[in-house]
Order: C-alpha cells, then sequence, then structure tokens
C-alpha cells in the first residue's frame, strides 16, 4: 500500500488533575476509548499501538508491560517511546507510512502524583559530577535556561509573568483544563510574588507535572477518508536534539526547535511563520520557554516574542488552551498540544476557539531546557 499523506482521524484526553480519581491504568483505558469513541471505530480496528511511558517516572523496568489490555493493545503490534507523546506520534506515523498500518492509536499518559518529578529528573544528570552533588534537576535547569534569556536580551520577569497571565487565562476558558491552573484573575504581581522555586523561576511560571492521559488515532489517506469528513492532516513534520551538557548550549535560544521548525515547515511549504500559522499550541514546561521557541519558530526576532501579540484574538495565537500550564502531563503534555491544535482546526475548542485557523503547529519536548524539540504542521480539509 502506497502512502502519501497521514490524517488524524479520533482524538480524546482526560481531563488533567494533581490527583486523578482512578487509577493510570483506567485511565489509559479512558483515553484510548474516547479516541475510538470519538471516531466510531472499535478495537478490532486498531493495527498498531504507540505509547508514551518512562521507566524512571513509573518506578519499574518495561513500564508498558501492564498497559496492553487497557490501551486495547492485546494480540496488536505493540511499542513504546521513553519520551513525549508528540514523538510517540512520529514513531506512530512512521508506520502508517510504511504502508503496513491502517489505524494506530498512540496515546501518552502518566501519574505523576505517585513520584516526586523534581527529585526523579536528578537521575537524567550526569552520574559522575552533577548527580552527587544534586544541585542540577529539572528545576534548576529551567533557572538557569530563564536567567541566559533575560541576560542575553534584556527581558525582564514581568515580560515572563505576562506569559503565564495570558496562559492562565487562557486556561480558564478551557473546560478540560487542570483546575489549578485556571485563574481567569491571573496577574503580573501575582505570578512574581508567587513562590520561588529557583530563582528567578517562581511557582505560577512553572507548568507542574499532573495526573493525565491523552490519545490519537492516525491513517492513512483513504483509510481517513472513510472513517471521517474532516481528519486533520500532518502535513510537516520536525525533530532535532542537541547537546546533553547545558554548558555546552546557548540556553538563552533553542537551537533543536529552530531546527525542527526549519525541518517541519520546509516539508509543509511554510515560507512565512507569522502569515501562513493560524494558531500555535507550544510546550511549555516554564513561561519563558513559550518566548524562546516563539523565536526559533520565526514568530519573532531573538529577544523579541514578549512583543508579540500572542492572544486569542491577536496576530499569533499561542497557547490559546492554555499550554503545557493548563495541563502538564509528562508523556503526553506534546500529545495534547496537537489534540488542542486539532480541536482549532476542526472548530472544536470550546470556550477558547480562535475564529480561522486552518493550519496549525504543535510541539513537545524532552530533556532538560527542551534539549529535544518536535514541531507538527498541522492542516485540514481534503489536501
Amino acid at each position: 500500500m502506497n502512502v502519501d499523506k497521514v490524517g488524524i482521524v479520533g482524538y480524546y484526553h482526560i481531563k488533567p488533575s494533581m490527583d486523578l480519581d482512578m487509577g493510570r491504568y483506567e485511565s489509559i483505558f479512558r483515553a484510548v476509548r474516547g479516541a475510538l469513541d470519538s471516531a466510531k471505530l472499535e478495537r478490532k480496528d486498531l493495527t498498531s499501538v504507540v505509547s508514551a511511558t518512562n521507566d524512571f517516572y513509573d518506578g519499574r523496568t518495561i513500564s508498558n508491560c501492564f498497559t496492553v489490555e487497557p490501551s486495547g493493545s492485546y494480540l496488536k503490534d505493540e511499542t513504546k517511546v521513553e519520551m513525549d507523546g508528540a514523538y510517540a506520534m512520529l514513531y506512530g506515523m512512521m508506520r502508517v507510512l510504511s504502508g503496513n498500518h491502517k489505524l494506530v492509536a498512540v496515546w501518552g499518559a502518566s501519574m505523576a502524583s505517585c513520584f516526586p518529578y523534581e527529585s526523579v529528573s536528578l537521575m537524567a544528570t550526569d552520574p559522575t559530577f552533577e548527580r552527587p552533588v544534586e544541585a542540577l534537576n529539572v528545576m534548576t535547569a529551567g533557572a538557569f535556561q530563564m536567567r541566559a534569556y533575560m541576560n542575553k536580551f534584556g527581558v525582564g520577569p514581568e515580560d515572563i509573568a505576562s506569559v503565564a497571565v495570558k496562559n492562565r487565562k487562557n486556561a480558564a476558558m478551557n473546560e478540560m483544563a487542570l483546575p489549578e491552573s485556571q485563574e481567569k484573575d491571573a496577574s503580573v504581581k501575582g505570578v512574581l510574588e508567587s513562590e520561588v522555586l529557583s530563582s528567578p523561576v517562581t511557582e505560577k511560571m512553572y507548568a507542574r507535572p499532573c495526573d493525565g492521559a491523552a490519545c490519537v488515532l492516525l491513517a492513512p489517506e483513504q483509510q481517513a477518508m472513510r472513517i471521517t469528513d474532516t481528519p486533520v492532516w500532518i502535513t510537516g513534520v520536525g525533530y532535532s536534539q542537541e547537546t546533553y551538557y547545558l554548558g555546552d548550549r546557548d540556553l538563552s535560544k533553542s537551537k533543536s526547535m529552530e531546527n525542527a521548525a526549519r525541518m517541519a515547515f520546509k516539508a509543509a511549504g511554510v515560507n512565512d511563520p507569522r502569515k501562513d500559522i493560524s494558531v500555535a499550541e507550544l510546550y511549555e514546561h516554564f513561561a519563558h520557554e513559550e518566548l524562546i521557541q516563539a523565536e526559533a519558530i520565526g514568530f519573532s526576532k531573538a529577544g523579541q516574542a514578549a512583543k508579540l501579540s500572542s492572544g486569542i484574538g491577536g496576530e499569533i495565537p499561542i497557547n490559546p488552551s492554555g499550554g503545557a500550564m493548563s495541563g502538564n502531563v509528562l508523556c503526553a503534555a506534546g500529545l495534547m498540544r496537537v489534540i488542542e491544535a486539532v480541536k482549532q482546526i476542526k472548530g472544536e475548542a470550546k470556550g477558547h476557539q480562535v475564529q480561522g485557523a486552518e493550519r496549525a503547529i504543535a510541539s513537545g519536548q524532552w530533556g532538560f531546557c527542551a534539549q529535544n524539540s518536535i514541531l507538527y504542521v498541522l492542516e485540514g480539509g481534503r489536501k
């Protein structure tokens, strides 16, 4: 079977929570079942299942070993990606493009309430020089990144706090956002005066990890058109990885996102992202990362992203859902950005819809300070 295009034909994510009132396996079942229901399909229609889970986070090796039944992958072609769900979707997309699979479920899930994420992140540091002193973790790395960006371009903490305010207000309009993130009265003063996590990062600048699960369904063009009249096509994807050591990187910018965007835009025929992109869903683990990523994508010059009109009615709406601040489900946050972009294109983003959204981008990341970046270009219509 010759496959030229891959379409997203179904999606679902459960509402994120800081302490989900269901078990991990039930959350996975609900996400996959919900995606199948959205496309009016059954488990028997699946030909492959790709999961995004992580052994560190689950506290055991082979973290997907007990997810076979709830994810619908029993007696199916099944595999796992130990990164964000956006990378699992790349794997699923390749399976469809191989011509061997007509319907692939891609899911990601995490239960952050069951493990100390910031402490676990120590395991990603150098075991000889960094881990013994316990000074570097995801939180302190984010602080280094924010400080580097501020110092390089003269950006003030108020500018970064404004990003957090925008996203928390957007989350208040998103019925599927993490309740703790929904702040219709969020203010710059409130963000700056929230608890300091690692200077200059404050609590409300941080997308705190939470519980949840998400799933998308992928199909080749002909199959996609049989399933739905309104598939959303993946017209471009790019991905890149920077060096492991923070000291060898310029943390004021994201080279991995620059490379990913260049690759994705070339595939999708995007020449001017400011004009050609209707809406962007960017995985911002910290508020300042939204600015760094927006600049890497080409929405503004370096150090100027804070001046963008990026609200829902602005020139370039960024994270109308609230972004990762509306629910940072580790191993699923990037996949949720894809789902939110799909909602925008299909006109299904209740309460936070961007009018006339035709072409959207969605990103995922992995590693300290977005060491790995992936970016999708998504479009509606019969492409």
